[in-house]
């Protein structure tokens, strides 16, 4: 059964307009159990931030804080305080694109969010014949259109567990993606709902 979610990330457009494509997606009546915030903080106060939310909203029984690994200098300590207050991370290394990219059975190796966001666009363009933007508000309809989410979530999922086998600490983890677990989680849950 689907919970209720709180989904808070540091970004105005991308991450925003990814899971609000996300949340339309599903039912009508299952929509408002996806809630998304973007706070006007350092990625480094989103944990704090979530957990004040969460606690003022305890009807989100099921927090999320999604962030890109760019340059944040806290990355591994963000993650780890996160999971101590029990708040779940949807973390990308190096950028969300890497998790885009998925979409088109790829997610090649790039070490800096310039040379992701660059391999993206060349690689959104090539199987949507369109230019990539990251203000675009139907970024999830594109990649669900041509691309294919259930092979994106198998290919994040493999990286993933290969990469951790290998690294401690995420921020050696690249290119990893963490979002496949929270839509995995939604789409199965959405799924079995409306059975």
């Amino acid at each position: 059964m689907l919970g209720y979610y709180l989904i808070i990330t540091d970004t105005e457009e991308t991450e925003k307009n990814y899971f609000t494509g996300l949340r339309k997606s599903i039912p009508a009546a299952m929509q408002d159990r996806i809630v998304i915030k973007v706070v006007k903080a350092n990625t480094s106060d989103m944990v704090d931030k979530c957990y004040e939310m969460y606690s003022r909203e305890p009807q989100y029984r099921i927090p999320w804080i999604v962030f890109d690994r760019d340059e944040v200098n806290d990355f591994d300590k963000i993650i780890s305080n996160a999971s101590e207050k029990g708040i779940n991370a949807g973390w990308s290394n190096p950028c969300i694109e890497i998790w885009f990219s998925a979409y088109f059975s790829e997610m090649p190796s790039s070490n800096d969010s310039v040379a992701c966001c660059r391999n993206f666009s060349e690689l959104f363009r090539r199987n949507t014949g369109t230019e990539y933007s990251k203000s675009d508000s139907e970024i999830y309809e594109k990649l669900c259109k041509y691309g294919n989410e259930d092979e994106a979530i198998r290919i994040a999922e493999k990286k993933y567990k290969e990469l951790s086998d290998i690294y401690e600490k995420p921020s050696d983890m690249c290119p990893v993606t963490t979002i496949f677990m929270l839509v995995k989680e939604i789409k199965s849950k959405v799924s079995t709902d409306d059975k």
